[in-house]
């Protein structure tokens, strides 16, 4: 099995995952997985798809410009340029966005703190931290409709080989070293998001809360 099948398959695993979650809106959503390092390529979702479906084109392959790598009619995420970003300062190995309602209310509750802050939650282990009462952050970022201005102010954020970073009503970007390091830090970090929907809400109703 050659390399190029191999992560097309690993990525059609997690995007299945992801589509069963219903994470994958009216075509939302962009996920890629490194391929080779030295040129670096790597496979995208192709542009426009239902991530629902399973297809022969729901990927294509793809350069450290985020330009097609072997013929295709297909195109490219138009937010690949945020995935080259990623690769090109990090050694990542896979990159996942996806648009859902809790992660748009918090990116737009917290916008204006250009962060939303986390404490106390027993699944912030899921990103190695393991202090009691331990604290996380992502940061947020106004959505610019130019990709290139969104992606220039996107990688002021990315510094490691892991991270995730919420775009203002435009859901989160996470990237991890491998595909299971990255779901796996999607989903603690959409299991945050919607415990803090739900804690807003409590505390909106007036019900008391523990502190």
């Amino acid at each position: 099995m050659s390399i190029v099948v191999q992560k097309w398959n690993e990525l059609a695993e997690v995007k299945a995952e992801l589509a069963a979650r219903d994470w994958f809106f009216a075509t939302s959503g962009n996920l890629s997985i490194k391929v080779t390092n030295d040129p670096l390529t790597f496979l995208v979702t192709a542009s426009g798809k239902d991530k629902r479906k399973q297809t022969d084109e729901d990927f294509l392959l793809v350069d450290a410009a985020g330009r097609p790598a072997e013929q295709t009619h297909v195109k490219p995420s138009a937010e690949t340029l945020l995935h080259t970003k990623i690769y090109g300062q990090t050694n990542a190995g896979c990159v996942l966005h996806v648009h859902t309602v809790d992660n748009n209310i918090i990116s737009d509750v917290y916008a204006q703190n250009g962060e939303a802050v986390f404490s106390g939650q027993e699944i912030i282990k899921a990103f190695g931290i393991w202090e009691e009462n331990a604290e996380v952050r992502i940061p947020i970022i106004d959505n610019d409709a130019d990709i290139p201005t969104l992606a220039a102010e996107f990688a002021k954020h990315v510094d490691g080989d892991t991270g995730a970073v919420l775009i203002h009503n435009h859901g989160i970007t996470v990237w991890g070293r491998d595909a299971f390091e990255a779901k796996k830090h999607l989903e603690a970090w959409e299991f945050l998001f919607s415990w803090q929907v739900k804690r807003l809400l409590l505390q909106r109703a007036a019900v008391p809360l523990a502190d």
